[in-house]
């Protein structure tokens, strides 16, 4: 009689946790079993950028710190940078001295996810005719978004 009332327990959890709803219970689509992410909701762009920032080009808070930071066209996300374990400041074209202090930034374009995880493009300037882009693939797993390869799209 145990086992039996214990199958129908098991059943009914296993029943519980396998049924199909929606992932966010405050905006469902019209059918009760699907849900529709909107645009902006399928990942989180910070996490995607501080995987590259910290992955690809080794930036932390001590010995690598990273350059300005700017961001591709219109798209500017408000990131807690500490969080990430990173420190950015923000680019500033008008900033007191030189071109070489001008023209000295790390990009970021806003990040496109797929099945696979994320693709961002984002390039670094070390200064005038010294630069890189890069397109890098961004997986997500269990600690976390990492950069898990970056290609050259253009050198300076």
């Amino acid at each position: 009689m145990r086992v039996v009332s214990g199958l129908a327990a098991s059943s009914l959890l296993l029943g519980a946790f396998a049924a199909p709803g929606p992932v966010n219970p405050v905006r469902p689509a019209a059918d009760p079993d699907v849900y529709v992410v909107p645009a902006g909701e399928l990942g989180d762009d910070c996490a995607v950028i501080a995987a590259v920032a910290r992955d690809h080009y080794r930036f932390d808070t001590t010995d690598n710190r990273p350059p300005p930071i700017r961001f591709d066209g219109d798209y500017a996300p408000s990131c807690d940078w500490p969080r990430h374990g990173l420190v950015f400041e923000a680019y500033d074209p008008d900033a007191p001295g030189g071109p070489r202090r001008r023209t000295r930034w790390v990009s970021f374009a806003r990040p496109t996810y797929d099945g696979l995880g994320a693709v961002i493009e984002t390039s670094i300037m070390h200064g005038p005719l010294a630069g890189m882009g890069y397109q890098c693939r961004v997986a997500s797993g269990f600690n976390g978004w990492t950069a898990i390869g970056c290609r050259n799209t253009w050198v300076s």
